[in-house]
C-alpha cells in the first residue's frame, strides 16, 4: 500500500470512467470485485462520467459504484476519489456548485464522507481563495477528507498552494495530470513533478494506458475503431507506434502483457503513487494490478524512456 496523506491506496487507481459506459452494471460489478480481490482499493470517478455518451446526464459511474458499494458492504475498505467542475450542467468551481455537485455525489455514491475530491479543471472565473475556503470547509465539516487537482497547469499548482498556506486554509494532497510514455512533458518539463516532490503531493496520472492504445490492441497501419478511436488517433502515429513496439517488445521479454509494462514504467517514475488505468472486463484486470509487482531492469526502463523522448 502507498500514502496519499492519510489514505493508504493500492498500487494501482482503477478507472470508473468506463462504469456506465462500455460496461455495464453487472460487468462493472464483475471489474471492481476482481480489483478488490487481487488487492486493489483505490477507485477513480467523476460526476461528469458519462455526459460524452448521448442521453447520459452525468453521474453514472458514480452511481454504479454506488450499487457495488452497497450489495458487498465494504465501504470501509474502499478509497473512492471523485471531481468536481466539468459536468456541463454544474460546471465551474462556484462554492455553490461545489456544495451541489458534492451532495449528488455523496448521495449517488451513498457514502457520507469522500476520500479524494478533485477539483477536476481549474477555473478562471472564481477568485482561487473561494473555492479554495469552499474545499477547506468541507473538509472541516467531515463531507471530504482531503482534496486534489486534475488538470492544472503547474503554475495554477503552485499558486493554489500559495493561496492556501497565505489563507490557513487545507492544502491539497494529490494532482491528477495526464501521464504515460506517449504523453510525458505535462509531468517531467513543466516542473510539475519537481513541485510535487517539494510540496509532498502525490501524482496520480490518467491515462495510464493512454486510452488503451499501450494495451497492443492497436496495429501500426491500420484505422483505428471502438469508442475511444478519437482519444487514441492522436497517440497513433509513427512515434507513438514506436513506443508501442518498445513496450511490446519488452513485454514478450518479460512474459507479460504490454499493458502491464506501460503501467510499470509509469508506477517507476519519480512522485507517481498511483497511477490510473480502466477496465471494460474482468479479465482485463489481472494484467493491470500485476505492474506493481513487475521488476523492470535499468535497460528495459530505459530502452522505453528513450523510445518515448519525442513525446517528452
Amino acid at each position: 500500500m502507498h500514502r496519499i496523506s492519510t489514505l493508504r491506496v493500492s498500487p494501482l487507481c482503477l478507472g470508473g470512467n468506463v462504469f456506465g459506459w462500455t460496461a455495464d452494471a453487472a460487468s462493472s460489478e464483475a471489474i471492481l470485485d476482481a480489483f478488490t480481490d487481487a488487492g486493489g482499493n483505490f477507485i477513480d470517478t467523476a460526476d461528469a462520467y458519462s455526459t460524452w455518451v448521448p442521453g447520459h446526464r452525468g453521474g453514472e459511474s458514480e452511481s454504479v459504484i454506488g450499487g457495488w458499494l452497497r450489495h458487498r458492504g465494504n465501504r470501509d475498505r474502499v478509497v473512492v476519489a471523485t471531481k468536481v467542475a466539468k459536468h456541463p450542467v454544474h460546471r465551474g468551481l462556484r462554492p455553490a456548485n461545489i456544495r451541489i455537485c458534492l451532495d449528488g455525489s455523496r448521495r449517488r455514491l451513498g457514502v457520507e464522507t469522500i476520500d479524494l475530491y478533485y477539483a477536476h479543471e481549474d477555473d478562471p472565473h472564481v477568485p482561487t481563495a473561494e473555492w479554495l475556503g469552499a474545499f477547506d470547509q468541507l473538509i472541516r465539516t467531515g463531507a471530504v477528507r482531503h482534496y486534489g487537482l486534475s488538470n492544472f497547469t503547474t503554475e495554477r499548482v503552485a499558486e493554489v498552494i500559495d493561496v492556501a498556506t497565505k489563507e490557513g486554509l487545507a492544502l491539497p494532497v494529490a494532482v491528477q495530470p495526464q501521464y504515460n510514455l506517449v504523453h510525458r512533458a505535462e509531468v517531467e518539463t513543466s516542473g510539475l513533478a519537481a513541485l510535487c516532490a517539494q510540496h509532498h503531493l502525490a501524482i496520480i496520472p490518467y491515462y495510464g494506458l493512454a486510452a488503451g492504445f499501450l494495451t497492443g490492441k492497436y496495429a501500426r497501419g491500420e484505422q483505428v475503431h471502438g469508442p475511444r478511436a478519437g482519444r487514441v488517433r492522436s497517440y497513433a502515429t509513427d512515434a507513438g507506434f514506436d513506443v508501442l513496439d518498445a513496450v511490446v517488445a519488452v513485454a514478450d521479454e518479460l512474459g507479460v502483457e504490454p499493458a502491464t509494462v506501460a503501467l510499470a514504467w509509469v508506477g517507476h517514475q519519480p512522485g507517481v503513487t498511483a497511477p490510473i488505468a480502466s477496465a471494460s472486463s474482468a479479465e482485463q484486470v489481472a494484467p493491470l494490478v500485476a505492474f506493481s509487482g513487475l521488476k523492470l531492469t535499468r535497460s528495459q526502463l530505459n530502452r522505453l524512456s528513450r523510445a518515448s523522448l519525442p513525446f517528452t
